[in-house]
């Protein structure tokens, strides 16, 4: 079974649409390397094929467009120590894919529908067009297992409402399509029931080689599906002003933390969120709050070459590997963080992740 599959629909007046499916549905549609390499190298080929004049890149099933990447295999590498290159190899081709999509020549709509977490939202933060609906839950939950919001989120959690990307990144908070919209994650909600209707609406679609009329021609389809979806979500996100503005008031990591923990609350959202934050890693906490800091203003280049650094490291310090054997492997949700509170961490630990030596060169330097 092929892990990704790629077809293409002829339109009415003569192009092409290329769908790509991601095809692990037991999996949630976990990303693994064979299908990073899978999907850069057919996004090349449209991308460079004039005939084609969108992309459509969705999850198989009905629960997950891509539920993160497979960490098992991460673990698995860290466990064993074979290959040794394996964690360097896994992100750098995820970043290239994702660094693709942000700077993709064509229409490129993802259908978000379900759960999107982790490298699943590296695919969708960069499309052209994101597309959400009601079941769909979006998280960067990486403090639970010791790693951090990678695939770029030290670009775009910058770019949300003041303090709310530090936020998600600390608690791992799932977010509905409403929220996503509010913090730039989304560009539309459409009813699952119209996926159907859409694609046929795509290939009816007059398309041309132009690839700014092909970009307000998709976007105004999908304003009509808008327009005929009938979704009311609560603003989670939203509604958690007054904790925001006490992140806002103080500087530090710990105090900022100490606001998000403090705050007294009935909210069952906020609730979660503040448990996420209790039992996620001290030393992600910081890497969280150092990589927000250190990429305002870097490029998304710049922003991705800093995080393979990060996930590099990551791989090598052992705290990601126990986050994972702790969820995923083991399943007894009781990991040995190295450091037993945020306020213990070791500084130039922290440090050591944003001055890695590479034998070689950077890996990104020509992204």
């Amino acid at each position: 079974m092929a892990v990704v599959t790629f077809e293409t629909k002829n339109t009415d007046n003569g192009f092409v649409i290329g769908i790509a499916t991601l095809n692990v549905e037991k999996a949630l549609n976990a990303l693994n390397l064979e299908m990073i390499e899978l999907l850069y190298d057919q996004l090349l080929d449209w991308q460079n094929d004039e005939n084609v004049s969108m992309v459509l890149l969705q999850g198989a099933g009905d629960k997950a467009f891509c539920a993160g990447g497979d960490v098992v295999s991460l673990y698995n590498a860290m466990h064993t120590g074979e290959p040794s290159d394996y964690i360097e190899t896994f992100f750098t081709k995820e970043y290239r894919l994702d660094y693709l999509i942000h700077n993709y020549a064509k229409p490129l709509c993802v259908w978000g529908s379900g759960i999107i977490m982790g490298g699943g939202l590296g695919l969708m933060a960069g499309a052209s067009h994101r597309v959400l609906t009601e079941s769909s839950r979006i998280a960067m939950p990486e403090i639970t297992i010791g790693l951090y919001p990678d695939v770029g989120g030290s670009y775009f959690l910058n770019k949300m409402p003041t303090q709310v990307g530090l936020f998600l990144g600390l608690t791992g908070a799932s977010v509905n399509a409403q929220d996503a919209l509010y913090i730039g994650l989304g560009d539309t909600v459409i009813e699952h029931q119209f996926k159907s209707e859409l694609i046929d609406s795509l290939i009816s679609t007059k398309w041309s080689t132009n690839a700014d009329e092909n970009h307000q021609a998709l976007s105004h389809l999908l304003t009509a599906f808008n327009a005929k979806s009938d979704i009311n979500l609560p603003a989670n996100v939203e509604s958690q002003s007054a904790v925001f503005a006490a992140m806002a008031e103080v500087d530090a990591l710990t105090d900022k933390v100490d606001a998000i923990l403090s705050f007294e609350t009935d909210d069952k959202w906020l609730t979660r969120a503040q448990k996420g934050l209790s039992h996620g890693s001290p030393l992600s906490a910081h890497l969280v709050y150092q990589q927000l800091k250190r990429a305002n203003g870097l490029s998304l280049k710049e922003c991705f070459q800093m995080e393979l650094g990060m996930s590099v490291r990551c791989g090598q310090l052992g705290e990601f590997k126990e986050g994972v054997r702790a969820l995923l492997i083991d399943k007894d949700n009781a990991p040995q963080w190295q450091f037993d509170a945020i306020s213990n961490v070791d500084s130039d630990v922290i440090e050591s992740f944003f001055n890695v030596e590479w034998s070689n060169g950077h890996p990104l330097t020509d992204l």
